[in-house]
């Protein structure tokens, strides 16, 4: 005889593609061998990962997975509303596991740019790689990050436009249809020595995941991050309030050992020159690296438990929220961090008039902090988004604060000419720009200032007579000059750059601009 037992949801593990729930159920039955089923578990569940537990006197003989089949509804709408919502579900699961693609394809180009360009300026003065060269590599890594980037754009949509589509066709059969979907069953064989038993039967659910969010806020100086995650589940079955947990691996991802393959002698044979993206990789990862300073630890207040293991991280948040089955995306905090962090401005003229405010924080938590949208405040009020990468313990980033109109910014070509040299024929072209930066602010700041002077890739172009009063702070090898300005409010400041362009007789120039 078999006893049918409610047994509810207690816990949740929510991972970045799957969930796994567990359930317990308290129950008196004979001694003996015995059979009880837990029945209206969601059809997405994996059999293998099914796993019952008993607890007292009482040994698990055995576990089975069953269909639960439901009296088919002859309506044909009805029908096609079920087909319909299954393909969406497996829609939206290759939706997020794209995601998750592009997502690591974002931070290893992210990375790439990062590194590049101090390798690059070294192999440049050294002489081992030309400028023409690393004109074509940056192209390339920009090409490949906006393709990225673009490509995260278009799943996003898909995603909001899938859920859409799921949620109105919910709607619809429910309005048409009153009758239960088909469901999983377990059966589970126990051997009773006393009456009252307690057994947990946990497994692994597919269309399940969760994201992370963030908000970062500037009050007077201090900078606070607080990171959410954001949980979303279409299984077919509800979550309460029950004990949820935040974990970083991925259970239904396999792996392999590594396995020799056959090492064949060959004739050697002319090889294609490398692709950019490889001599990218070689450049940077070939340059020596240094140790940041993480500075001093800060005080935090974390609010969720932390376990970390040899491959992943959980994280159980204090508050407990409940998870419908909608495809709605549900908020619960996982940690609040007090940053370390130096304030400051910085503007690129050459691109944009805007001057950016800029805090350079080191993260002191013992969370590693995963890629999400931050929504930027300053105090209360919202000032815009920004996106943070994977975010190690101890490592320092820039973070954009977004555009502060109290810093004002002007550049002006104030002196431009255009002739011929006596000897040679030789053209040239003289400029001379101003930029002008000012802090309307009530804080004193320092405003790093980003410019450049060109630089010629063609031995029939010369940049001479470089002049900057004053001094940049840094010049690299590329061209680029940057300036610390501190600045005390209503303080202005000018800084004036020009320099000569020299063209050898028949040759075109090509990328000038005013």
């Amino acid at each position: 005889m078999t006893s049918t037992v409610e047994a509810p949801i207690v816990a949740v593990t929510v991972y970045p593609g799957q969930a796994r729930v567990t359930r317990r159920a308290t129950v008196t039955l004979d001694r003996g061998e015995q059979r009880v089923e837990v029945g209206g578990l969601p059809l997405g569940l994996q059999r293998d990962s099914v796993r019952v537990s008993g607890r007292g006197q009482v040994t698990v003989l055995g576990v089975d997975v069953v269909m639960q089949t439901r009296p088919r509804s002859e309506d044909a709408k009805v029908s096609e509303l079920r087909r319909r919502l299954l393909e969406i579900s497996g829609a939206l699961q290759e939706l997020a596991d794209n995601a998750a693609v592009e997502d690591s394809r974002a931070e290893l180009l992210g990375k790439l740019s990062d590194r590049a360009g101090g390798a690059f300026a070294k192999a440049l003065a050294k002489g081992e790689i030309q400028p023409d060269r690393i004109a074509d590599l940056t192209s390339s890594l920009g090409v490949q990050l906006a393709q990225v980037l673009g490509r995260k754009r278009e799943l996003a949509e898909q995603q909001v436009r899938l859920q859409e589509e799921f949620e109105a066709a919910n709607r619809e059969l429910a309005g048409l249809s009153t009758q239960p979907p088909d469901r999983q069953a377990v059966l589970i064989d126990l051997d009773v020595t006393d009456g009252t038993v307690e057994f947990e039967l946990s497994y692994v659910v597919n269309e399940a995941s969760w994201s992370s969010g963030y908000d970062i806020r500037l009050d007077n100086q201090a900078l606070t991050l607080t990171w959410y995650a954001q949980i979303t589940q279409y299984t077919g079955e509800d979550w309460p309030e029950c004990e949820l947990a935040l974990s970083t691996a991925r259970p239904a991802d396999t792996a392999k050992l590594p396995e020799l393959a056959p090492w064949f002698l060959d004739r050697q044979r002319p090889v294609p020159p490398p692709a950019p993206m490889v001599v990218a990789e070689q450049a940077v990862y070939g340059a020596p690296g240094g140790m940041m300073d993480a500075g001093a630890p800060v005080e935090r207040m974390a609010v969720a438990t932390v376990v970390h293991g040899e491959a992943a991280t959980t994280y159980r948040p204090a508050r407990q929220v409940a998870v419908p089955s909608d495809g709605t995306a549900h908020r619960t905090t996982v940690a609040v961090v007090e940053l370390s962090a130096a304030i400051d401005h910085v503007t690129a003229p050459v691109h944009g008039l805007e001057a950016y405010l800029r805090a350079t924080a080191v993260n002191t938590s013992e969370h590693t902090l995963r890629p999400g949208k931050a929504s930027v405040f300053h105090d209360t009020e919202f000032v815009g988004t920004t996106t943070l990468d994977t975010w190690a313990p101890g490592e320092e980033v820039e973070l954009n604060l977004g555009v502060d109109d109290r810093i004002r910014v002007e550049r002006e070509l104030v002196r431009r000419t255009a002739g011929k040299a006596v000897i040679g024929g030789t053209k040239r072209r003289e400029a001379q720009y101003l930029i002008t930066v000012g802090n309307y602010g009530r804080r004193a700041t320092k405003i790093t200032v980003l410019d450049q002077i060109p630089v010629s890739r063609d031995d029939g172009i010369a940049v001479k007579d470089v002049s900057c009063r004053p001094e940049p702070a840094r010049r690299t090898e590329l061209g680029e000059l940057i300036w610390e300005l501190p600045l005390d409010p209503g303080q202005n400041a000018e800084i004036r750059v020009s320099f000569r362009v020299d063209v050898a007789r028949g040759v075109d120039l090509l990328g000038w601009r005013e």
